[in-house]
């Protein structure tokens, strides 16, 4: 396969934050050249990737797709020191045995991203620690650590931001950059890679091991670097007050993963619509036109939320997220999993009866919209109901004298109500 060339595209979805060597990448990636080796790295701090992971492995599914030749590496050996990039303080040390643990975790995700089976250009999963182990200290200072100047280490940002804090920073951070100079320089003798990618914050590390190729073998190797993407107010894109929103469902659930990219701010949409999914550039340049024309109807988050979902946890997983979904917009709640209605009520308020109370004056439908918080009082929910606002499991009610039975329970102890088209409560009904 000839490979096509992908700088128009990245550049164009705002992908592109910095490159090394640009000249030689341009020649390297020009129409019909030969087709490229190139890695990213991804230190395995926990036994799923998140959401922040995701534009650099979609970088490396980009190139793939382009013709290219992906490598995903995974930190075995860097994970146990710390890349202080971007850290203001000492990561936690994991040790051997957890960091082979989390890497065996991401490597289902990995493979959902990138085609490790293709008979043309498969991408390859490695582990630096089988490379970085055999080495011996003596040997690496020697043959590593001599092509770097201690005055070049402490002018990276990352470095000189933490010798300028009061926790200071550790040789062992301190000599992390060599590491991973010293991966770039390995999948180059090995792989023939010569394209190393990754966030903006690591530029330092990219170079460092630009210029270990190119001491040792007079050759010169690429980078490019990707935006860091963060919120309107400064913080870290894919973060939630509960932390994280990881890839794993055992971590965070297909419902709450679509839930958070439907949610995004208005003003980012596109942004993300450009920086995550596949869809053409006129497919998105016609869903921003939708968005600038009526943004409450959220056509444009819907997308995002829909095209990242199936890529991520494919169409079944995603059929089920957005049938979840839609019961928050009035959607019927036949066919529901007891699952996927624990997802969708975990964020509406609720109340408690004794479950001796069903069928009972103390179960009228006017009582139990005020011990919900949906009407301020009897004569309200009355005329409420009466105006045709109230709802009993996503099904309008017109009987104001209505009463709460064992009938109206969903999986043996649920009432869902609500009031016009956005409020909602959940009752329980319990021993």
């Amino acid at each position: 396969m000839t490979p096509s060339s992908i700088l128009p595209d990245l550049e164009w979805r705002g992908l592109i934050a910095d490159m090394a060597n640009r000249e030689e990448l341009e020649r390297l990636l020009a129409p019909g050249a030969a087709p490229v080796t190139l890695y990213a790295g991804f230190d395995p701090t926990a036994d799923s990737l998140h959401l922040g992971h995701l534009i650099g492995l979609l970088i490396l599914r980009r190139f793939q797709q382009a013709g290219h030749r992906p490598i995903a590496v995974a930190g075995g050996a860097t994970g146990m020191i710390g890349d202080p990039s971007g850290k203001s303080t000492e990561r936690n040390l994991l040790s051997a045995a957890a960091l082979e643990a989390n890497i065996a975790g991401i490597q289902g995700q990995l493979s959902r991203l990138l085609d490790f089976g293709s008979k043309t250009n498969p991408a390859l999963l490695l582990n630096n620690a089988d490379w970085v182990r055999p080495i011996s200290v003596l040997d690496f200072l020697r043959d590593v650590g001599k092509h770097f100047t201690v005055n070049a280490m402490m002018a990276k940002d990352s470095v000189r931001s933490r010798m300028e804090g009061e926790g200071g920073i550790s040789f062992t951070e301190f000599s992390y950059s060599l590491l991973q100079a010293y991966d770039f320089l390995h999948l180059d003798e090995k792989y023939g890679c010569l394209l190393q990618t990754g966030g903006a914050d690591q530029w330092g590390n990219i170079t460092a091991g630009i210029d270990l190729i190119r001491r040792k073998h007079e050759k010169i190797a690429c980078g490019l670097t990707t935006p860091l993407l963060t919120k309107a107010d400064g913080t870290k894109f894919g973060k939630t007050e509960g932390g994280a929103v990881w890839l794993s469902p055992q971590k965070t659930s297909v419902y709450r993963f679509y839930q958070f990219l439907v949610q995004v701010e208005d003003a980012q949409v596109v942004q993300l619509l450009r920086y995550f999914t596949f869809l053409s550039r006129e497919e998105i340049t016609a869903l921003e036109t939708q968005h600038a024309a009526g943004p409450e109807r959220r056509e444009a988050h819907k997308k995002l939320a829909l095209e990242l979902t199936r890529l991520v946890h494919g169409e079944t997983a995603t059929a089920d997220a957005v049938r979840a979904s839609e019961i928050l917009f009035g959607g019927s709640l036949e066919g529901i999993s007891e699952v996927q209605f624990d997802e969708v009520i975990a964020e509406v308020p609720n109340s408690t009866f004794a479950r001796a109370q069903l069928s009972q004056p103390g179960a009228a439908l006017v009582e139990v919209l005020m011990a919900a918080g949906l009407s301020p009082s009897k004569s309200q929910a009355r005329k409420d109901i009466e105006a045709g606002g109230v709802y009993v499991n996503n099904v309008r009610v017109a009987d104001a004298k209505l009463v709460i039975g064992p009938e109206h329970l969903l999986f043996g102890k649920f009432v869902l109500l609500r009031k016009g088209k956005r409020n909602y409560a959940l009752v329980r009904f319990e021993e």
